[in-house]
């Protein structure tokens, strides 16, 4: 939980400088992708003025969820939003700008958030989107960019959240998205070798397939790939496991 009140802009810039730099060692860190989530919130409700928690709420395939550990109550508050398919994390991440909102203003446009904020004593909220491009850090409008989600600051206080702190939550946006961004990487690098694994494993079963065919038929090596296909098609099942199961039948007949 950060400082109440707003302290002299230079010192809330100093601080936020020095916890985007702790988070950088932590991004280095290759540590699974919801930890260094939950360290940027945490980060940012420590440094910026009057936030008492943040979460982070990510977009996969198009469906919400936070993955920054947050208390009961102020997860309730995101999870109000996702039910309801409305609130200013979801807000944020459609519009790409950031958004405040407070329980006593936005009770008729987002009553499920209004609801479950004050059920945990939140007063002010300020959303702020995460991108995908590499210059996060400024409140430009980002039509251009993919929306990864949100980050949600928290506040007990109505007052709290000026311009320079919605500033400065921008700069945590950076740290958060850049961790998304290396996991989809990664994903993508992992998904690809293993599509080259199956590739190859497949295509050898349907060489060999092809190859005892010839043997068993006496035929051309396309009269034997033609055959496989026939039977593929024939039984509803993907040519490759129709080639696994020949070689598997040729196996069993010689064990037995």
């Amino acid at each position: 939980m950060a400082t109440q009140g707003s302290p002299d802009p230079l010192a809330r810039m100093d601080d936020t400088t020095k916890a985007v730099a702790a988070l950088r060692e932590v991004a280095a860190a290759e540590e699974p992708l919801d930890d260094v989530l939950t360290r940027v919130a945490t980060a940012a409700a420590q440094a910026i003025p009057d936030a008492e928690a943040a979460t982070i709420t990510v977009l996969t395939s198009g469906e919400p969820r936070t993955v920054a550990i947050a208390e009961e109550l102020i997860l309730a508050i995101d999870n109000a939003q996702y039910a309801a398919g409305r609130g200013p994390s979801l807000r944020a991440a459609t519009v790409r700008r950031s958004v405040r909102s407070t329980a006593s203003g936005d009770g008729l446009r987002w009553p499920e958030f209004v609801a479950a904020a004050r059920q945990a004593g939140i007063r002010a909220c300020v959303s702020v989107p995460l991108l995908s491009a590499s210059d996060t850090a400024s409140p430009r409008r980002g039509e251009d960019r993919e929306s990864l989600g949100a980050l949600n600051v928290y506040s007990l206080s109505a007052t709290a959240f000026d311009p320079l702190d919605e500033q400065l939550t921008w700069v945590f946006t950076t740290a958060a998205s850049h961790a998304l961004r290396e996991t989809r990487r990664w994903q993508r690098a992992r998904d690809q070798v293993a599509n080259l694994r199956t590739a190859l494993s497949t295509g050898a079963d349907i060489e060999q397939a092809r190859g005892a065919l010839m043997a068993v038929h006496s035929c051309t090596a396309d009269e034997a790939f033609v055959r496989l296909v026939e039977h593929s098609r024939h039984q509803n099942v993907m040519l490759h496991e129709i080639a696994r199961r020949f070689l598997l039948f040729l196996q069993q007949q010689r064990s037995g």
